[in-house]
């Protein structure tokens, strides 16, 4: 990768506040934790084709009230013309900052990957958001999601039951502190020249400004 250079571009669009819009610097963090292959291990399945040279790594929050946002309306911009043209992909990472209960929702979505239905499941914990915090977030209501989208339910248990993701997503979670990520939504936008940070739901016009200068 080239070296990097921190940059910050304010972007004046409408009434927008605190738009944060970087390219990482070498040093910070360190280097050999930004290459491709290091952001995008781990996380989910790959939404679009695996090969479209730009990758839209979003940290996220289930509870998240502007996570929730951002998947109700930009999201479904972007996957349409970006995504299912074959110019980017998605990669989704947990980032648990509402505490047990979006740990538990994560670990549900990767026990639902189990039975290739990770984004079938990812969508109905967004579909049926219920604010930050709120004990929205139980075994039951997880189960409820299961079932809507036809998981068998004694391996999802089963999975659930022993925790069986929970270490993969502490373990993501420290890894997104280790390089920077502190809010949720955040999202690195990156080829193999440079990484773009935009930190928030923000305007589509945001998103659309850094892929233009990809």
């Amino acid at each position: 990768m080239t070296k990097y250079h921190l940059l910050a571009i304010p972007i004046a669009i409408g009434i927008i506040t605190g738009v944060f819009l970087a390219i990482y610097s070498e040093s910070e963090p360190e280097s050999n934790l930004l290459t491709s292959a290091k952001l995008i291990e781990g996380g989910s399945p790959i939404m679009g084709n695996s090969n479209a040279p730009i990758t839209i790594l979003e940290w996220g929050d289930y509870q998240c009230t502007y996570c929730y946002k951002f998947h109700q309306s930009t999201l479904d911009t972007i996957k349409e013309d970006f995504i299912e043209t074959g110019k980017m992909k998605l990669i989704f990472k947990d980032y648990p900052l509402n505490g047990p209960d979006s740990v538990l929702a994560a670990e549900a979505s990767y026990c639902a990957q189990e039975q290739e239905k990770y984004w079938e499941y990812h969508n109905e914990l967004y579909e049926n958001w219920g604010g930050e915090r709120t004990g929205w977030i139980t075994l039951e209501s997880l189960n409820m999601f299961g079932e809507s989208i036809n998981l068998n339910m004694q391996y999802f248990n089963t999975c659930l039951n022993e925790h069986r993701y929970k270490d993969k997503v502490i373990a993501m979670y420290g890894f997104g502190k280790e390089i920077g990520i502190d809010a949720t939504p955040s999202f690195l936008i990156f080829d193999e020249q440079k990484i773009v940070k935009i930190r928030g739901n923000q305007p589509l016009e945001v998103f659309l400004k850094t892929f233009d200068e990809m």
